[in-house]
């Protein structure tokens, strides 16, 4: 299939934060939302998950294949609080901890909030841009605020799992290292088809770094 060029989308700045997006005879705003960073990068975020020990974790269908691993290789495990096992494996450069993890569950991460504002509670379409560029286009069915502060903002232990938020993890820790050079845009939208339609014509014409690396959500 053929891609659209990057230049079939009009960007536009506006004086008032707004960013204008033009395609396909669609005119799309989207408003600015400010950003707070409550913490710099944190590591090993999976070693805190401890409300499960290791036997409870592998009775679990996402986990049992691992069972041979543990108990050919770890046999002393079983009773250990998950993450403090998996973090002891780590330090001990064993990379069988990785196979409890999903594929971004071992990255640093931040910690970040959209602060409240007149969208916070709209759903619709919003893209992170960095240094000019629109890096990742996405959409929330969801209130904006929820999506943001409770997905994308706050990795907790059970986020790095198999089981977990893989898509989470993998753009809290692509935003950890840009802090204050990141930015978010808003679009409010009221149908769910339109936001579903327009945030795949954008990745298709825009093909934004980050959403070729993280795919649909």
């Amino acid at each position: 299939m053929e891609v659209a060029s990057k230049l079939a989308v009009e960007v536009q700045d506006q004086s008032n934060g707004q960013l204008v997006l033009r395609f396909d005879g669609e005119v799309l705003e989207f408003q600015q939302a400010k950003l707070s960073f409550l913490s710099g990068l944190k590591s090993n975020v999976f070693g805190e998950k401890n409300n499960k020990t290791v036997a409870e974790t592998l009775a679990h269908k996402r986990y049992s294949k691992l069972l041979g691993l543990v108990s050919t290789n770890h046999p002393d495990a079983m009773d250990k609080p998950l993450g403090t096992f998996l973090l002891q494996l780590k330090l001990s450069d064993n990379a069988n901890y990785k196979q409890f993890l999903n594929g971004y569950g071992d990255s640093s991460y931040c910690t970040f909030r959209m602060d409240r504002g007149p969208l916070a509670r709209k759903k619709g379409l919003y893209c992170y841009r960095l240094r000019h560029e629109i890096v990742y286009v996405g959409r929330s069915y969801d209130p904006f605020e929820r999506r943001i502060n409770q997905g994308y903002g706050t990795i907790h232990p059970k986020n790095c799992y198999v089981d977990g938020q893989a898509t989470n993890c993998h753009l809290n820790a692509l935003i950890a290292p840009t802090l204050g050079e990141i930015a978010l845009f808003l679009c409010p939208l009221d149908d769910n088809r339109d936001i579903e339609r327009l945030e795949r014509r954008l990745i298709q014409l825009l093909q934004p770094q980050w959403n070729i690396a993280l795919r649909y959500e």
